[in-house]
């Protein structure tokens, strides 16, 4: 499958890679039926994915199975009135049913948007009358059927209500039954390249949600997340640990995933249990993970020598760097690198740690090689080795596969962050880069201050406090100071077991001024029982400098 669409599939190293990888794009590209049907038509008893949930029930879907039920979905959809251009919100959690529909609504040309089944009536009235929903397909669970209701009356454009079950209350049509009985289905035109099929609502960190839109060919744009980052192969079965909510359920269990034709891995699920994740890997056979590092934290504490991972032969790990302890547990226990990628709901993968490539822990890696990235000052010149500026993808002689396209009905938003004749694109994101041209995170331009004449990244503040055993969260701002201009303030949560004390100030900023440099120690602390947050789990530092 890769042939068609990549002038060279294999590659040397990582001078090879940026020299002559090179992505073909067709005319009308559509996920639906150019991977998934194609695949369905080549290798129908192929496996794509295998569901399990935490109550032992199991299902085995081919690419024969999802063309069917994706043909269905797709007939029953149209048959209650959705067409192209319609937007279709999916709460879909880790249900099976996602997969249909979303691959559905790529067939048909409408808008899929997945969402969270974290919404309350509040999220869920904004992002119903921001985006023009039409039909919401959602989880027949209590909390998220009240939620949904409850939005309705505030909710205009919203015609039609489907629920998976378990539950399908009254005004909810019934998805199972519905392609259950559905006609034959009648593709339609085919939607063009340029066209809105996914919108993703931003996580919000300074202000309300902003919809990030990305058009037909934004798959393609992840073949280098599954082929090259991931590194599959399609004798691999994957799992990336991700909720179909967030935009990483695509990077990891879709669609590079898809392309490449290996295997996706769903463990569906209500709690999260470390050793339950690793009851299922072993069972069966993951060969190829990926998942934040908190994730990875989680698993080393059960004590990984326990459980055979002799399956796994490549990992992955994004959402926030990696600390070198992590790094160093797990080439211990299972003999394998963790290679780091990074990315934004706007982006693919476009900066990453690739196979031919020796990992630095902590470090994003190196630049996708579909993506023109640089690091810039104020004055959008590129600072030197070692200098810290804001990560932008140049544009003037490239566009990348799978940047998106627009921020729907807020083209002003757009005219922000993609400046200079739509020749650049501002990430928001502080870096710096070293000698070898590896990228270092360093904080968002917003949460980015200087103390002292110090610049100070909250990141690497809240990095240094979080491996002292007392800290659980923690969340770094500045606050006025009349020596230095602005202090650095460490706002946290403590572990159980922990009480506040001015002892436990004085342990903490001592153990900060051995694990960085001692410039960077918060001179203040407070202690507090939560953090804010988005409904995605970003800390809202924005709310926490407006208490200052």
């Amino acid at each position: 499958m890769l042939e068609r669409f990549l002038k060279q599939t294999s590659f040397k190293d990582m001078d090879d890679f940026r020299k002559n990888y090179k992505v073909i794009v067709p005319e009308d590209f559509n996920f639906g039926y150019d991977i998934v049907d194609a695949w369905a038509n080549e290798q129908p008893d192929k496996l794509a994915m295998i569901w399990t949930n935490d109550k032992g029930e199991e299902r085995k879907f081919t690419f024969a199975d999802m063309k069917k039920y994706s043909d269905q979905t797709a007939s029953y959809f149209q048959s209650i009135g959705i067409g192209k251009g319609d937007r279709v919100m999916l709460i879909l959690k880790r249900h099976y049913q996602f997969w249909f529909a979303i691959t559905a609504i790529h067939k048909i040309g409408a808008i899929v948007i997945p969402a969270t089944h974290l919404l309350t009536k509040h999220d869920l009235v904004y992002r119903n009358n921001s985006a023009g929903v039409k039909a919401i397909v959602c989880c027949g669970d209590p909390v998220i059927i009240e939620h949904v209701k409850e939005s309705l009356p505030e909710s205009p454009t919203v015609e039609k209500l489907v629920s998976v079950g378990p539950e399908v209350p009254e005004g909810f049509l019934d998805f199972n039954k519905g392609i259950a009985e559905a006609a034959p289905f009648t593709p339609p035109a085919r939607p063009h390249n340029s066209d809105i099929s996914l919108i993703y609502f931003t996580s919000g960190t300074a202000g309300e949600p902003k919809m990030v839109a990305h058009d037909f060919t934004y798959p393609l744009g992840h073949i280098t997340t599954a082929a090259y980052w991931q590194n599959l192969t399609p004798n691999d079965i994957h799992l990336t640990v991700a909720d179909t909510g967030w935009g990483k359920a695509v990077w990891g269990k879709l669609y590079g995933q898809w392309i490449v034709g290996a295997c996706v891995f769903v463990y569906d699920h209500e709690k999260f249990t470390p050793h339950a994740l690793l009851e299922m890997m072993i069972k069966y056979k993951v060969t190829t993970f990926c998942a934040p590092p908190t994730i990875y934290r989680f698993l080393i504490k059960e004590d990984l020598h326990n459980f055979d991972l002799s399956n796994l032969r490549h990992i992955t790990t994004a959402g926030e760097a990696l600390n070198k302890s992590v790094f160093n547990t797990m080439k211990e226990i299972t003999g394998l690198n963790i290679y780091e990628g990074f990315g934004q709901t706007e982006t693919t993968l476009s900066l990453a740690t690739f196979p031919w490539m020796n990992p630095k822990p902590g470090s994003m890696g190196v630049p996708n090689p579909d993506y023109d990235i640089d690091i810039v000052d104020t004055d959008g010149k590129s600072v030197p080795v070692g200098e810290h500026g804001e990560i932008v993808i140049r544009l003037d002689k490239h566009r990348p596969l799978g940047l998106f396209s627009e921020y729907y009905r807020d083209p002003d938003l757009y005219k922000k962050v993609v400046t200079d004749n739509c020749t650049i694109y501002h990430t928001g994101d502080v870096a710096y880069r070293d000698a070898d041209g590896y990228y270092w995170f360093i904080g968002r331009i917003d949460d980015v201050f200087k103390s002292s004449g110090y610049r100070i990244s909250p990141f690497e503040v809240e990095s240094a406090c979080m491996t002292h055993p007392a800290v659980v969260e923690c969340a770094v701002t500045g606050v006025p100071d009349p020596v230095r201009g602005i202090a650095i303030k460490a706002t946290i949560v403590l572990a159980r077991g922990y009480e506040p004390s001015d002892q436990l100030v004085k342990d903490i900023q001592t153990h900060v001024k051995k694990e960085t440099a001692p410039y960077k120690y918060p001179r203040v602390i407070e202690f507090v029982t939560e953090l804010p947050k988005t409904i995605s789990g970003k800390i809202r530092r924005v709310e926490l400098r407006g208490k200052n």
